[in-house]
């Protein structure tokens, strides 16, 4: 196989007693785990339970900042002055790095949750915060972004290492941006429809919005949200997909690892 891709999750969301998703099964699907951090989902049991098991699979894993809103699952927007969203994304980064190294895993990359990352898609001041922030606590941290979003020029702006993620279950904007969660057509639920789209995107190099604009871009990584009732199935249906295209599913290359 000529081509490879990673193929990720956002997952260690459940709390306490209550699980959100199954994150074992998607765990041998994936090669990639975005694990929260404590403020829109999770919590420390749960964080190291989901990194032991990601590291013992071989999962590259990365931590997954968002706004501190456990009832709306980090969807809600909030406002913060920048002094402040670095604080939250330095204190969430540090967790993640924290937990990780006591565990013996290694956390090797940072991504914005939901409401987060929509608003850093859109502004690329918010980015640049979260960013600086994540890298001042984590050297080197690669920095999952939207690709062709505001997200991606401040990642690059910055000098980080930007991996470019293009997601599965969801739809686009012409700006590249996510058709917001309000809309009808925002999600995508067949395996099937999922799948054939992620073919073609890596195929074309390019985002395929709902309009059917093309905007080019690097795919480094495709995205399953793990809370959703689909998401084994969709990561499943995606990673044989790629793999009859001839396209493998591998964890994506990382400054802070060593040659894979």
């Amino acid at each position: 196989m000529t081509q490879s891709v990673d193929l990720n999750a956002d997952m260690g969301e459940g709390f306490g007693p209550w699980c959100m998703g199954d994150d074992a099964a998607l765990l041998d699907i994936v090669t990639s785990a975005n694990i929260a951090c404590g403020m829109h989902a999770g919590d420390w049991e749960t964080m190291a339970t989901t990194m032991r098991a990601a590291a013992r699979r071989g999962v590259g894993i990365g931590a997954h900042p968002g706004f501190p809103d456990l009832q709306g699952f980090g969807r809600r927007r909030m406002t913060m002055d920048s002094g402040s969203l670095r604080n939250l994304i330095a204190y969430q980064v540090g967790a993640a790095q924290g937990i990780a190294r006591f565990v013996g895993a290694e956390l090797r990359h940072v991504k914005l949750h939901g409401a987060l990352a929509n608003i850093a898609s859109e502004d690329k001041e918010v980015a640049w915060s979260c960013y600086e922030a994540a890298l001042a606590a984590m050297p080197g941290a690669g920095i999952m972004v939207l690709a062709g979003s505001a997200q991606q020029a401040a990642a690059e702006e910055i000098g980080a290492v930007a991996i470019h993620e293009v997601f599965a279950d969801r739809t686009y904007n012409d700006d590249a941006t996510l058709v917001d969660r309000k809309q009808p057509a925002a999600l995508i639920h067949d395996p099937d429809i999922a799948s054939s789209r992620m073919v073609e995107m890596l195929q074309q190099g390019a985002i395929i919005t709902e309009s059917g604009k093309v905007i080019p871009t690097r795919i480094d990584t495709i995205c399953v949200h793990g809370d959703t009732p689909a998401a084994v199935a969709l990561a499943a249906r995606i990673r044989d997909a790629l793999l009859t295209h001839a396209i493998e599913p591998r964890r994506f290359r990382c400054v802070l690892t060593t040659v894979e």
